[in-house]
C-alpha cells in the first residue's frame, strides 16, 4: 500500500521557482502505481510568485490548501482561497501570486503526469 508522507518527501524548486514536494508519479515512484496523473504539494512564501509558464500537452488541477492568492492563466485573473480549484488547460499561460500573511499552499494534480519536459517557460 503506498502511503507518502508529505515532509518525507524531497523538496525541490520547480522550473516555476515554486517549493514543491512531489507525492505521486508513475514515471517516478519505485512501485508500481496505476495511475495517468501525478500528484505534488506546492509552496510559495507571502510576496511570492511562479513564473509564468505552460504545459503543452497536459492539464493541470491545483487545489487551495492555504494562504491567499492571485490565479492568472492566460488573461483571466481571479483571486484564490482554501477550498478553491482551478483547472488549467493545456497550452494556457499560467502563474499564480501569494498575498497575504502565509505560505500559499496548493496541491498540484497533472495530466499526463508530469515529465520534466512537459512544461516551458514563457
Amino acid at each position: 500500500m503506498p502511503v507518502r508522507s508529505l515532509n518525507k518527501q524531497k523538496l525541490i524548486i520547480a522550473l516555476d521557482n515554486t517549493r514543491v514536494r512531489e507525492i505521486l508519479n508513475p514515471e517516478h515512484d519505485s512501485q508500481p502505481l496505476f495511475l495517468n496523473y501525478s500528484l505534488a504539494h506546492a509552496m510559495l512564501k507571502p510576496g511570492e510568485k511562479s513564473l509564468p509558464h505552460r504545459f503543452h500537452k497536459a492539464s493541470e488541477v491545483y487545489y487551495i490548501l492555504k494562504g491567499r492568492g492571485i490565479m492568472h492563466i492566460d488573461d483571466e485573473i481571479e483571486e484564490v482561497i482554501p477550498g478553491d480549484t482551478i483547472h488549467i488547460p493545456p497550452k494556457a499561460v499560467q502563474w499564480i501570486e501569494s498575498r497575504g500573511s502565509e505560505d500559499l499552499e496548493f496541491l498540484c494534480i497533472v495530466d499526463p503526469a508530469w515529465k520534466p519536459d512537459a512544461e516551458e517557460l514563457v
